[in-house]
């Protein structure tokens, strides 16, 4: 299990690290990224530009330090201090408003909004609730940058341990880049058996040739996350919490529904992707260019949840009565290859054709009563893939999509979105869909536990989605999205019952629903800026479902608002930013988190929510470091009440004192 501490190694021994890694054959390849549309020369001539006609020891401007996409879209790093950079200042390092964290750093996040994969063609494993700080092929950033760069992030985590992420990223010449990455946590939580440790390694690596015809791209990932899992509070215990009985003022003393289980989701990947140039004119008035291009991967992960002893009374009969071990997994490979050609007046097209390779399960096979359960599903995928992109007039145009035209499963996407820049706003409006089978975990599942076995047939689930998105820093930003939804496959809490028909535990069961379902979702954000250093930040979302069952259940309103003041100090040497937020979502039925499935599932017994989070911050800025303090659910001081939870039987943590830092090195 990698830990914490490796964060140190990987910095000290850092160089060492890249000049082995920088040895093997396929980062000798070459790389380019296409940025005509969004920079107005190539990034390898901009850099060496600002190498002839920068003076000595003048930085070059931070616009210089390009972060590229997988889709190839280009942003610059950006080292200011606003409202957005605390909002991101958390786990994940992403704005968590649609989210609502467990107490402890690294736990799952529960769902205060919805959002549907559209872009998908096969399965995934499973254990969604776990995949949160998991980084998938598009959280997999490229650099192109003028002097080597570092970002150092810190922050303190619950009760004991750390957050460090570091990340190094140079080039090495004006063709060639690489980043190295490594992101540790280790929290304790303030309530037994909640123990959080995770790592994620991160190598990445792109390179051109000197006529630009052959670039590459490539990364490779190792992720572990461990979390201790307690089930949340047992029912006694739960009523005296909720009654906020001074008994239980110390959290280590409450009694969990489980002490001595643990998960780890674990998984590594390979990823490459390079093209050649076969014809192409760079001409300004006649741009044209073709090429070739080959992408593949291959990652294995796992799920693994892991108990001592069996607890019966809370998951239900088990097949054996200790050391119990659910470790389901998933191996897949994946190989592409096409064309893509780009013309001045015809636009951008992209085609290609991939062989999908998978390999899920488990090493036994299950007899029961009712049937066999097998072991494996292992199968190939053959995929046609397609791209678009022109500027029509005033329009930009983009269209990708997606089908499998043979092998085990079916599946097929299409998305089309079109885009238009007003004066003071853009507007975006997309049309998406999708079909494609569940997860794996839906479809076969193994444990020691009885009720954690099945083998099922479901349906394709079917969605279409209609989005518009208006981004404008004059008038606000808005986000409409209307979802339709057939075959929806989901978890539903199956409850545990004793002797006498009390309920001691609870489960979740895979279903599909036949009925349609329709999902709406208005959200809006402005940040207003009055009195010259005042602000004020404010989001609302609204959200209605339209379902024959309590199926997909989320709250009908969920707004955050910031109140702040900005300021530069000291000969504006330090800029300050101090002020407070308040978060609140309606009641509804939260859905509750299933440990041995690494799952959130939908239940209809605990309404939960009503409550505000208030947090008090104080930010700075000193040169390149951003510092952050963080007073976080500080009206819990002036409350008596305990009524506050992230899932059925899960509190959200008390107030809490957070600091930390974000702090970048050009060399």
């Amino acid at each position: 299990m990698v830990t914490f501490e490796l964060c140190f190694f990987a910095a000290v021994f850092m160089n060492r690290l890249f000049i082995l890694i920088f040895c093997f054959p396929l980062f000798l390849f070459a790389q380019e990224q296409r940025l005509r549309n969004e920079l107005t020369t190539d990034p390898n001539e901009r850099l060496q530009t600002n190498k002839e006609v920068n003076v000595e020891g003048e930085k070059p401007p931070i616009t210089d330090y390009l972060i590229i996409s997988q889709k190839r879209d280009t942003t610059y790093l950006d080292t200011t201090l606003t409202m957005a950079k605390d909002f991101k200042f958390n786990y994940l390092r992403r704005d968590d408003f649609e989210l609502m964290p467990f107490h402890n750093v690294g736990q799952p996040y529960n769902q205060l909004g919805k959002s549907f994969d559209l872009e998908l063609l096969s399965p995934r494993l499973g254990a969604r609730a776990r995949h949160q700080n998991y980084y998938e092929i598009n959280d997999v950033m490229d650099y192109y940058v003028p002097t080597p760069l570092s970002d150092l992030f810190f922050k303190t985590a619950v009760n004991q341990g750390q957050q460090l992420e570091a990340l190094f990223t140079s080039n090495l010449s004006p063709q060639f880049n690489f980043s190295i990455s490594y992101k540790g946590v280790r929290s304790a939580g303030d309530y037994v058996n909640t123990l959080t440790s995770s790592g994620n390694f991160k190598f990445t690596s792109n390179y051109t040739s000197k006529n630009k015809r052959y670039r590459l791209r490539l990364h490779t990932t190792f992720q572990d996350h461990l979390n201790e899992e307690n089930g949340g509070i047992e029912a006694v215990s739960l009523q005296g919490f909720i009654d906020n009985d001074e008994n239980f003022d110390n959290r280590g003393r409450i009694e969990p529904n489980l002490i001595d289980a643990e998960s780890i989701l674990d998984g590594r990947r390979f990823y490459i992707d390079h093209d050649y140039e076969l014809i192409g004119n760079k001409d300004s008035t006649s741009y044209y260019s073709g090429r070739i291009y080959n992408k593949a991967y291959y990652e294995d992960k796992f799920y693994e949840f892991n108990q001592s002893t069996a607890d019966e009374a809370f998951l239900g009969e088990a097949f054996i009565s200790s050391s119990l071990r659910d470790k389901t997994n998933l191996e897949e490979g994946m190989i592409e290859a096409g064309v893509s050609y780009d013309h001045y007046i015809l636009g951008y097209f992209k085609a290609g054709v991939a062989r999908h390779k998978y390999n899920y399960g488990y090493d036994r096979v299950i007899n029961q009563d009712n049937g066999t359960i097998t072991n494996r599903l292992i199968g190939e995928l053959y995929q046609f893939k397609a791209q678009f992109k022109k500027r029509i007039g005033s329009f930009d145009v983009k269209a990708n999509g997606g089908v499998n035209f043979a092998g085990d499963l079916d599946g097929q996407f299409i998305n089309g979105q079109a885009s238009y820049d007003f004066k003071d706003m853009s507007l975006t409006a997309a049309l998406a869909i999708s079909s494609r089978a569940p997860d794996f975990n839906y479809i076969l599942h193994q444990s020691d536990y009885v009720n954690y076995n099945w083998q099922n047939s479901f349906n394709n689930t079917e969605k279409q989605e209609l989005r518009i998105d208006l981004d404008s820093k004059k008038y606000l930003n808005a986000e409409v999205t209307f979802t339709t939804i057939q075959n929806h496959v989901y978890f539903a809490q199956n409850l545990i019952t004793d002797t006498n028909n009390e309920v001691t535990g609870y489960t979740a069961t895979p279903l599909q629903t036949s009925d349609d379902i329709t999902y709406f979702k208005v959200k809006l954000n402005k940040d207003i800026t009055f009195l010259k250093y005042f602000g004020w930040d404010n989001t609302v979302m609204y959200q209605n479902v339209t379902q024959s069952n309590d199926i997909i259940n989320v709250p009908d309103l969920t707004a955050r608002t910031t109140l702040y003041y900005k300021n530069r100090l000291f000969k504006n040497a330090l800029l300050l930013q101090t002020g407070i937020t308040a978060k609140y979502f309606t009641e509804y039925y939260m859905d509750g988190y299933d440990p041995v499935l690494g799952e959130f599932y939908s239940q209809n017994t605990d309404e939960l929510g009503g409550f505000p989070l208030i947090d008090i911050f104080v930010n700075a800025k000193v040169r390149q470091t951003r510092i952050f303090f963080k007073l976080e659910h500080a009206n819990r001081i002036f409350s008596s009440n305990t009524d506050y939870f992230s899932a059925p039987r899960n509190p959200y943590r008390d107030f809490t004192i957070r600091f930390g830092l974000v702090w970048n090195f050009f060399l």
